[in-house]
């Protein structure tokens, strides 16, 4: 993997009077099968989140109310991004050292998973992850 697969990823936005409206559909601009969705949200000032890297799931991650900041790592570059918009999300493949901080009140984080949960999948210590990504 390298950082570069991990990108914006433009989500359809209907926009009218009444507000905004952004979508995910099987098969579209998702480049992965959606298994699991979860969202974190009520997030304490200061708390960072993720810390980990996933061993085979592809996520999208989307600022559904608020922003953040997401750092993504590949164990030879590290790429800093600011989510701060619902028809923006960023695509973190696999192998790819993940963090999450700078959460606004209020924000919510949506995020869209090619896998069920399994502890087994993730490396939650960055000296494993880096032998990981480096074979």
């Amino acid at each position: 993997m390298r950082i570069h697969e991990a990108r914006i990823i433009e989500l359809p936005r209907v926009l009218d009077a009444r507000g905004s409206l952004s979508f995910v559909e099987a098969g579209g601009r998702v480049p992965f099968e959606i298994k699991r969705v979860f969202y974190i949200y009520e997030i304490p000032a200061g708390a960072t989140r993720a810390g980990h890297a996933q061993r085979t799931c592809e996520q999208l991650i989307v600022a559904v109310s608020g922003a953040f900041d997401v750092i993504s790592d590949d164990g030879s570059a590290r790429s800093h991004r600011r989510l701060e918009s619902a028809h923006r999300g960023f695509y973190v493949p696999p192998l790819t050292w993940l963090e999450l901080e700078n959460f606004t009140p209020g924000a919510v984080c949506l995020v869209l998973a090619s896998e069920p949960y399994s502890e087994a999948s993730y490396i939650r210590a960055y000296d494993q992850f880096k032998v990981a990504a480096a074979a």
